[in-house]
């Protein structure tokens, strides 16, 4: 019986969305996952404030491309979308309320706030107008138009002698 991480790697290995993920950002993510429960206990209220990173979910959906990251708590004008040499990012920042940055009164504080980057390779050939975003409940939305169409590979005929 295969572990789930090995589930995991064979469905990516099978996916034509393989090499999508930005590695840093993979990297960064699985780093955090593995050490979040160490760094919540040795690092002060100070500088946990700025460490999270929205979760998010990419799929397709006839066709497109979508991503969906969470938001909670993040207005929509502190939300930023960028496409540049490919690369998708979406950033931003979520703001304490003032009561939130003085800490008054909390017997326990878990959420986290400050800036966040998230950042995706997209295939190539994207048309940047078939790219949209929607923002609603808290949680983005972007919707690439036709980038998770998978395609065949063309075969090139071989010339020369014997052919």
């Amino acid at each position: 019986m295969s572990s789930r991480r090995e589930r995991e790697v064979e469905a990516m290995s099978l996916s034509p969305f393989r090499g999508f993920f930005d590695f840093q950002n993979e990297m960064n993510r699985m780093f955090d996952e593995v050490f979040r429960g160490l760094a919540r206990r040795s690092r002060g209220e100070a500088e946990r404030r700025f460490e999270w990173s929205p979760a998010v979910d990419v799929f397709s959906r006839d066709g497109d491309l979508v991503i969906k990251a969470e938001l909670p708590g993040v207005r929509r004008e502190d939300v930023d979308i960028t496409l540049q040499d490919g690369v998708l990012t979406i950033s931003g920042e979520r703001r304490a309320s003032r009561e939130e940055e003085r800490g008054e009164g909390y017997l326990v504080r878990e959420r986290l706030y400050g800036s966040f980057r998230r950042s995706f390779q997209l295939p190539e050939g994207v048309d940047e107008s078939g790219i949209q975003a929607r923002f609603e409940d808290g949680v983005l939305e972007v919707t690439v138009r036709g980038a998770a169409r998978e395609t065949q590979p063309k075969r090139i005929q071989i010339e020369g002698p014997g052919a």
